[in-house]
């Protein structure tokens, strides 16, 4: 059974919607937890202390340096301890690109993309050291395939993937494991945007357990858990075996007649870093040509 007894979590954005549930997720197995959000967040904390639990509420701005560092005073000063961290908060500033300002384009990044960066780097010294850390960023299809007016946290979204990506492999010697999810679900941020019947269904709690296996114990690392209405998928970036021209004349007709090759997904494969993609198209280039290569992919 998944628990989290003598643990402790901060989840931002954690006074509603979807924060709100994995706050609650995280105490009913046993988690202090630290509710991180621009809005009040007693609510949650009393929900959570009814139910027999522990936790508190800070006013965190997470795109403001000095709000992160006092979040994070504010857990060690009470519990000497971080060892979940949920990356949640977040909001909206819809617009189609020709018309969006960029201050809206900033904002948004400033929130999503920057702030998971500030929470998880004030947090990234402690969990080395104590050779353990779950965290988790909040993506979205949107950053996954895009969404009409929603360049701005389309991109937010989709920075997530590779600050994940590359937060694995410098995290996993120290026991760190990092995961995205992908959730889509009816709260406020969503409110007119569903059909009725279906917000019923999309409901945050209806998510929670994927978030609760992204920082378990056992949890993966370098996974994009897509959920919705207790429904689960993983999200994966692959690489086609593609079209190697290095034998012969590399030019852009050549690779315009191979465009099937390019799209064929038959032996597509799921990197483990970038440098491996350098490798095998060194060695794919090399073995066209007949010539030695002395790195191995």
């Amino acid at each position: 059974m998944i628990r989290f007894d003598g643990q402790v979590a901060i989840v931002t954005g954690g006074a509603a919607g979807l924060g709100r549930s994995h706050a609650l997720g995280l105490a009913a197995r046993g988690a202090k937890v630290l509710v991180a959000d621009m809005a009040d967040g007693a609510g949650v904390v009393s929900e959570i202390e009814a139910a027999g639990g522990t936790a508190l509420a800070t006013r965190t701005d997470v795109s403001d340096e000095a709000s992160v560092a006092e979040m994070v005073a504010v857990a060690m000063s009470a519990w000497g301890q971080v060892d979940i961290l949920v990356n949640n908060a977040g909001l909206l500033r819809d617009k189609s690109f020709a018309k969006m300002e960029i201050s809206d384009w900033r904002r948004v990044i400033d929130v999503h993309l920057t702030g998971s960066a500030l929470c998880t780097h004030a947090l990234w010294p402690h969990f080395r050291e104590r050779q353990y850390g779950r965290v988790v960023f909040t993506t979205s299809g949107s950053g996954l395939y895009g969404n009409f007016g929603q360049a701005n946290y389309a991109a937010a979204k989709a920075g997530m993937i590779g600050l994940m990506n590359t937060l694995h492999l410098e995290g996993a010697r120290y026991g760190i494991r990092v995961n995205c999810l992908a959730p889509t679900a009816a709260t406020a941020m969503t409110d007119g945007l569903l059909p009725e019947d279906a917000a019923a269904l999309l409901t945050p709690e209806s998510i929670t357990p994927g978030l609760l296996w992204l920082v378990s114990q056992d949890a993966p690392s370098r996974t994009i858990l897509a959920a919705g209405g207790g429904v689960f998928s993983v999200a994966r970036i692959t690489e086609t075996l593609g079209l190697n021209l290095a034998g012969g004349e590399i030019t852009p007709e050549a690779v315009a007649q191979g465009a099937a090759l390019l799209t064929d997904p038959d032996g597509a494969e799921d990197l483990p870093d970038a440098f491996s993609q350098t490798r095998r198209f060194a060695a794919q280039a090399a073995e066209a040509r007949g010539l030695p290569l002395d790195w191995k992919v």
